[in-house]
């Protein structure tokens, strides 16, 4: 064994694959802890900005219609503490919005995801390195294992000096892969444990990278026998990680794409903001009326004859172009869900979306995650007309001070609990 370590390590080529190797997943997670860290800097302003915004507009309002109105609401969905090594969906969908008691589809649908190019390429985090580079890196240290030793006149020597030939190749794969697989996790632990992840997660990360490293040293071995030359095995390889890691990825989120249509967002916003615009102009029962289908408490505080602006009717057409878009809405979310689940089917025949995906849900950036939080802001904000709906409909009196303390604002930590729909004070 300790034979076989130091021939190892005075193969060159090989410092170099494990050098750069622990470049690239040290580099990722400075990013992704850089990033996850920014994330957190820009929820905590936010937050703060929010609340000096409130105490402002709440100040110059003289009733609870127009408070709702012109009262914003931060919602958010804080990054966890192993995000820094898989960014995922938090790149290509929104983990905040800025919402009003308005309709809400015209709100949702506005994202402000980074950059949706990062859903093609892939941000450059430890996943990406550890499903995509990662097997690039076994193949670079296995493809002349046997071939270079043919070329060289040692093959048979050696073979026949090492009793049996398979154990020593395996060993020599073997101690090569461990020394990868050391210097690919070291940087992931160490941020870990500088990001308060918890050993379980690390410990699972550290095992799916380990077996998606044991099978392309499998598949590279099977691969390249040493009757071909070196040159020959790296081309063949190459071919299959290009097919594996990028080719095969692909094909299949194109497949899955045209399989589950999904509804525009634009479609979702146009048609909730026309039924909107619509209600100015239409008699006050075409909006009441479906209105009290889903709210008969407030039956008795409407008045369908009136001309003057009231707010209870302002809020009610605002509902009402919610409902509108209702369905186009469900569909454009089941379909996010079975995109999402044919995925995890597919990930059976790629090996590198499989890995991706351990790594994004182990981050909780998955797109379940981003799903769950559109659901949380949703529950959020039924809530919150729930909590107004009372004070306008009954026309409660306004008091500005009182209204900074008690307006409902958005904790994650009650929707994950939860209680009220993320609704505190």
């Amino acid at each position: 064994m300790m034979r076989e370590i130091k021939f190892m390590f005075r193969d060159k080529a090989v410092w170099v694959w494990l050098t750069l190797a622990f470049l690239f997943s040290l580099a990722a997670v400075i990013l992704g802890v850089n990033e996850v860290r920014q994330q957190r800097a820009e929820i905590a302003e936010l937050k703060q900005l929010d609340q000096i915004e409130r105490e402002v507009a709440l100040s110059d309002q003289s009733d609870w219609g127009s408070a709702a109105y012109y009262t914003f609401h931060i919602t958010y969905d804080p990054p966890s503490d192993f995000a820094y090594a898989a960014i995922g969906q938090r790149d290509v969908n929104p983990w905040k919005h800025r919402i009003r008691m308005l309709a809400l589809e015209g709100q949702i649908y506005e994202t402000d995801a980074n950059n949706p190019d990062f859903a093609l390429i892939g941000r450059f985090d430890f996943a990406f390195v550890a499903s995509l580079i990662a097997p690039l890196l076994v193949i670079l240290l296995l493809f002349d294992l046997r071939s270079g030793e043919q070329v060289a006149g040692r093959l048979r020597l050696i073979e026949a000096s090492a009793g049996n030939p398979r154990t020593l190749w395996r060993l020599r794969a073997a101690l090569r892969v461990a020394a990868l697989s050391i210097v690919l996790c070291l940087p992931v632990i160490l941020g870990g444990l500088v990001s308060g992840a918890s050993i379980g997660t690390l410990v699972l990360c550290v095992l799916a990278v380990c077996l998606y490293l044991i099978f392309w040293t499998a598949l590279t071995l099977w691969l390249t026998p040493a009757k071909r030359t070196g040159a020959y095995n790296l081309t063949i390889m190459l071919g299959v990680w290009l097919l594996t890691c990028a080719v095969i990825p692909a094909t299949l989120t194109e497949a899955i794409s045209r399989a589950v249509h999904l509804p525009d967002g634009g479609e979702i916003v146009l048609t909730q903001r026309e039924a909107v615009n619509d209600a100015w102009d239409l008699p006050r029962a075409d909006t009441y009326t479906p209105f009290l289908e889903r709210h008969p408490d407030w039956k008795d505080y409407t008045s369908w004859d009136k001309e003057a602006f009231e707010w209870k009717w302002y809020y009610a057409f605002q509902q009402v172009g919610d409902q509108t878009a209702e369905d186009l809405s469900q569909a454009y979310r089941e379909g996010q869900a079975r995109r999402d689940e044919m995925a995890c089917l597919s990930s059976v025949v790629s090996p590198a979306t499989l890995l991706q995906r351990v790594m994004e849900n182990l981050a909780e950036t998955d797109m379940q995650a981003a799903i769950a939080y559109e659901q949380d802001v949703r529950d959020f904000h039924a809530n919150l007309r729930a909590w107004h709906y009372p004070k306008i409909f009954k026309d409660e009196r306004f008091d500005a001070d009182e209204a900074v303390r008690i307006i409902p604002t958005f904790d994650p930590e009650i929707v994950r609990d939860g209680k009220a729909g993320g609704l505190s004070h």
